[in-house]
């Protein structure tokens, strides 16, 4: 059964919690489709009126924030050991390379990392783990996890009920029509930061490397 026909079948308030939880999993570190949870909400929203769009963002971004910071303080109190053995049980998402990218992104970019990482899959499951890990000052990072969570999650919600609303009605029976083009958006919004992101990391790591020869 497609995501959004499943989510037709239970109530309002499920939805809401549902959201809040995956997204909140999500940023805690376990690898969960919390992108896919949320446009599949908001667009079920825009076709139902049942779902308030307003309630829908205020627990993604709740379960954004909230689970950013159980994050970190877990990679605050794990420290590096903790990324080893997510490595060893997620080593798609842990893996050594996804680490040191995460790192170098971190150390290149600090509170924005965790700001900006929210709208990378990769680092949206890093950002709060790997912020308590590197020991970044708890302030800095509440403030960046707290932008980075209202404007991810609440303006995904906003986009794609929009979305909806100007597709419905000439995509009404076609909703997945809909979600692949939201998907399609999201996706590439992702892989252009990605690309940014790998970029800078790369940049910095040839400079590292220029400036330890030049030693």
């Amino acid at each position: 059964m497609h995501i959004q026909e499943w989510l037709e079948t239970i109530p309002a308030v499920s939805i809401y919690l549902l959201v809040g939880l995956v997204i909140g999993l999500e940023s805690l570190g376990i690898p969960l489709p919390g992108e896919i949870i949320l446009v599949s909400s908001a667009l079920l929203a825009s076709q139902h009126g049942e779902i308030d769009p307003v309630v829908l963002g205020i627990c993604a971004s709740t379960g954004a924030i909230v689970g950013d910071s159980i994050g970190y303080a877990i990679g605050r109190r794990g420290g590096k050991p903790l990324l080893e053995r997510l490595g060893r049980r997620f080593p798609k998402h842990f893996g050594p390379d996804h680490v040191a990218q995460a790192e170098r992104a971190f150390e290149k970019w600090g509170m924005w990392a965790v700001f900006f990482g929210r709208f990378v899959a990769l680092l949206r499951i890093f950002a709060g783990p790997l912020a308590g890990v590197l020991h970044m000052p708890y302030w800095r990072f509440l403030v960046a996890n707290i932008l980075g969570g209202i404007l991810w999650a609440g303006g995904t919600t906003a986009v794609i009920y929009s979305i909806g609303i100007v597709a419905e009605p000439w995509l009404k029976g076609f909703s997945w029509v809909a979600l692949v083009l939201a998907l399609v958006i999201g996706l590439t919004v992702t892989m252009v930061l990605r690309s940014r992101m790998k970029k800078a990391a790369a940049a910095a790591a040839a400079t590292e490397t220029a400036a330890a020869a030049a030693e």
